[in-house]
Parts: C-alpha cells; structure tokens; sequence
C-alpha cells in the first residue's frame, strides 16, 4: 500500500506480510479512511487465513479469529472496519469445506468483492451528489475522502469528481485539516493529480470565505452516522456545519451505506478516538510547541443531524436526515434490490 504518512513529498509503498503489519499500517495512519481502513484489514484476514493454512496447524479458525479481533481493535470510530470483519467472519463460520486451504481462498474472493464493491458505491455517490447540484458551484471540503480513502475515486472527493467532470464545479477549497494535514498533503494531492482547481486554506479561514460568498456548498466524508443521522467525521466538521447554518449553505455529508451504524440512535454513542497528543505538538517530526505542553487530540467530531443538508449514499439520498428517513431510504433500497431494481 501507499504510505499516505510520507506524501505528498515521497511515494513510498509499503508491503504487508501479515495480519499484524496491516494492524500497525492502520494505527500508524499509513492507511487511513474509513472505507480504505476496511478493505485493508479484509485483505489483513486474508493474509493470517493463508498463514495459517500453509502452516497446517489444527488451530485455523483460532487463528483466523485472533487476527479479526486485533484488526478490528486497530480504531475505533469508523464503522465500516467493524462490518468488514463480521462479513469475513461469516464467511469463517458458515463455509461448507472445513479444509484451510478452501477457506483461505474464500475470504481472498470476498475481500476481493468487497474492494470492487467499493469502486461502483463510490461511483454511484459521486453521480448521485452531482445532480444535487442545477448550477456550477464553490465547493469547500474538509479532510481527504478520495481514492486515498477509499478504494478508488471517494465518496465526498467522488462527489467533486463528477461535479468536474459534468461542467458543474467552479473551484474547491480544500481545508488543511489540522492536526493531521490531511487535506494540505492528500486531498490537495489527489487534486493537482487529476487537474481540478482548487486551493488550500487553513481550517481557520472557512468562515471568512463563506462570509465573502465564496463558498455554495460544503461536502464532507463520514467514518459512523448513527441511526437518527447524526454524523462523526474528521474533527473540524461539527464547526464548518455550524458555520453553514449561519451562513445558509448547503451542507452535505456523502458517505456509503456501510457507514450506517443503525446499532446506536443517536451521536452521543459514537467512541471517540483520541489520537497522540505528538501529532498537535508536532508537524512532521517538528515540534510546534515548547517541550512539556500537554495538548488533546480527539480524532472526530460528531454532527448533529438537523445541520446536515443530505446525506449521500450509494442507495439514494436522505434529505433532512433523521431516523425516519434515513431507515425509509435503505430500507427502499433493500427492497428494490431484493426485487431486482434500482434503489
């Protein structure tokens, strides 16, 4: 995988040979994003299961299980990693040849699926999130939701890629994201690579554009949305939707239908990762800060419903989102699917 850790200045791949080198890739933000984070601990699974078979051992499925606990322990608020797991975890459970060997091939085809699922959702959010748009538009996102994030084109980033390429963006405003600069080195990276306009601002600087009536929209990614809608996103999301509020712009959130935890009703159950406090005191290596300042670092943000637009899915869109609606929404995608159509 691509060390997103050293970009945008080097492009180092990395190579995992275990379970537990996808487990530290993940912690050490080496493969970050919800939906990225998911397919990369499937293919950790994968990785124990063929271990496990080639070595033999009578303990397959101990070991196959020890590997989804530790991947699924990697990070704790993006839903998408949990889901991934109990899917392959099904699949360790439920095949009818108990022989290693066969196993192991079934989760890699599944892994697979579940990478090349993840293309056409992200697709379908893009052209979905598109039409929301009747008119060229100034779009301001927050954090990085493109092929970095996910397995290719993104889901907020998605949405920015079909407004280019359907004539119908003006310019993005990309913010830095602080303190991770996930913005400033990968959404700005992905950006330049495929020739949208854009430019980079700092996180603080948001309010003073959509004052000046530079900004018609915000669109952001989500790592969980709970049952009501409300959503937890990189944090700095929650202001820039209070900043929408007062300023009448159109927030929305675009994120696939996995990132639905329909578990919990509302934001106040989602686990809140809190990151090392080096990553606020220091840039790259670099200390910002004197030696010995203690600083926090929660890692997301949750935002409330009723400041959201719509939220965007592969399955359609939920407009003021609550738990009516969004269960109306996939539950009418479910239905259309079960009964061959489109939802």
């Amino acid at each position: 995988m691509l060390d997103q850790t050293r970009l945008p200045h080097e492009s180092v791949w990395i190579s995992c040979q275990s379970a537990e080198d996808v487990a530290q890739a993940i912690e050490r933000m080496q493969v970050r994003g919800a939906p990225a984070i998911a397919i990369a601990a499937a293919y950790g699974v994968v990785l124990a299961a063929q271990e496990a078979a080639a070595a033999g051992d009578a303990g397959f499925d101990a070991q196959v299980m020890a590997a989804i606990r530790r991947l699924s322990a990697t990070r704790p608020t993006a839903v998408n990693l949990f889901q991934a797991m109990q899917r392959l975890q099904a699949v360790l459970t439920e095949a009818e040849s108990r022989a290693p060997a066969d196993i192991a091939a079934r989760l890699a085809a599944e892994a697979d699926a579940m990478a090349a699922e993840d293309i056409g959702v992200n697709r379908r959010i893009g052209d979905l999130g598109a039409r929301l748009f009747s008119s060229p538009a100034r779009v301001l996102t927050h954090c990085n939701t493109g092929s970095l994030a996910t397995v290719a084109y993104g889901t907020a980033l998605g949405v920015i890629r079909s407004l280019h390429r359907d004539g119908k963006l003006l310019h993005v405003w990309v913010d830095e994201t602080r303190p991770f600069l996930q913005g400033a080195r990968l959404t700005a990276y992905e950006l330049l690579a495929d020739g949208i306009p854009f430019t980079l601002i700092t996180d603080n600087m948001a309010a003073h554009f959509m004052r000046q009536g530079q900004v018609d929209a915000v669109v952001v990614g989500a790592d969980r949305i709970a049952a009501n809608g409300d959503t937890a996103n990189k944090i700095g999301t929650y202001g820039l939707a209070v900043l929408c509020r007062h300023h009448g712009i159109p927030f929305y959130v675009a994120a696939p239908s996995t990132t639905f935890d329909l578990t919990i009703p509302s934001g106040d159950h989602i686990p809140i990762e809190e990151r090392s406090e080096r990553e606020v005191t220091h840039v790259l290596g670099h200390p910002l800060a004197p030696p010995g300042v203690r600083a926090a670092h929660p890692a997301f943000d949750v935002t409330p419903a009723d400041l959201i637009t719509a939220i965007i899915t592969e399955q359609g869109v939920v407009e003021r989102p609550d738990a009516a609606r969004v269960a109306a929404v996939l539950r009418s995608s479910e239905g259309a699917r079960e009964g061959g159509g489109r939802g």
